[in-house]
């Protein structure tokens, strides 16, 4: 009977011993169950609608990196300036820390390094081969002055050329002297100044507001921006001056990413490049769209602009264009040239 009891108190001793041991194993690390979700978080902020091209741009990212990291980053967007943010800030923000990535518009960024202003510069580039010869020529100037943030370039977004949305039909050039009209960027308030109107450089975000109060008759905008804001609502007549094919960009603070494995830096670049690829293509359909949308809407559509128009804004043009190569130096001269050759 002793024996016996000594044999289960041994069993007993050793089964304890057993399950101690199982309790004490090292569990999987919360990054590698799906419950517990991805180990990497990236905030990203536009000002645009999702229904835009850099909305568009953003929301593909947004996927690609989630099915490419296999869940292990995920990328938290924010639209149409959810995030109290407008682009001339996305730099900033990045580099504080507010947010991990952004998309922006690359015209009032020019505040932060004059280079940002070359694809807004007035009647350069004004078709999508034209923008993508442009982009692809000055990316390695923009990764530059990106770096001296901070940051990484991870794509880039052409918008629809800009034209004019305005109240009434620009069918003189009196029509257009005088017009209190938004404008994107410091280029194009000088610009849209020299041809004779009263610009006023605003955010889209914080031009909506200004147009609807009637202290705005008019906005410099593609007609993505346009169709993305319904500004037909306000503003039924478009003006298509051609005045520029300008870009926005993407970017992510070189700590986020340099903080990330090797695997998922691998699953972040090929979700740039799959991104940028999908909205240069995508910009081919998307003017025809926008016209016939705009079309449906009633826009009443001036194409080509009054002879006088394009002239006055073509001749402060080449002003805006001499100012842009004096504050960029070398390197915009260089740029310029290597877009000039054939």
């Amino acid at each position: 009977m002793r024996m016996r009891v000594r044999f289960r108190g041994a069993v007993l001793a050793w089964s304890c011993l057993a399950w101690c041991c199982l309790v004490a194993l090292p569990r999987p690390a919360a990054a590698q169950d799906p419950a517990a979700g991805p180990g990497h978080v990236w905030r990203m902020p536009t000002e645009y609608p999702a229904s835009t091209m850099p909305g568009e741009g953003l929301a593909t990212f947004v996927r690609l990196v989630a099915e490419r990291s296999g869940g292990r980053l995920a990328v938290q967007p924010s639209y149409d300036a959810a995030a109290g943010l407008r682009s001339g800030a996305m730099i900033g923000a990045v580099a504080d820390g507010t947010v991990e990535a952004a998309d922006a518009f690359t015209g009032p960024l020019a505040a932060v390094d004059p280079l940002f202003g070359l694809s807004s510069l007035p009647f350069l580039a004004t078709s999508v081969a034209q923008a993508r010869r442009l982009a692809d020529i000055a990316r390695p100037a923009y990764a530059r002055a990106l770096a001296a943030q901070g940051q990484r370039l991870l794509y880039v977004t052409p918008w629809a050329p800009s034209g004019i949305w305005s109240r009434h039909a620009l069918a003189r050039l009196d029509d257009l002297r005088g017009l209190r009209i938004r404008t994107y960027d410091s280029t194009s308030t000088a610009v849209l100044a020299g041809a004779g109107a009263q610009p006023v450089n605003l955010s889209q975000a914080d031009a909506i507001p200004q147009v609807k109060a009637g202290t705005v008759d008019a906005m410099l905008s593609s007609g993505d921006g346009g169709v993305g804001r319904r500004l037909w609502e306000q503003l039924p007549h478009f003006t298509a001056v051609q005045y520029a094919m300008p870009i926005s960009i993407a970017v992510v603070s070189a700590r986020a990413y340099d903080a990330l494995p090797a695997t998922l830096r691998e699953a972040v670049d090929a979700a740039a490049a799959e991104t940028e690829a999908r909205q240069w293509t995508a910009i081919r359909t998307r003017l025809d769209e926008n016209v016939a949308r705009m079309r449906r809407n009633g826009v009443v559509i001036a194409d080509p602009p009054a002879p006088a128009i394009a002239e006055a804004l073509a001749r402060a043009g080449e002003a805006a264009r001499a100012e842009w190569v004096r504050r960029t130096g070398p390197e915009g001269a260089r740029i310029l040239a290597a877009y000039r050759e054939e």
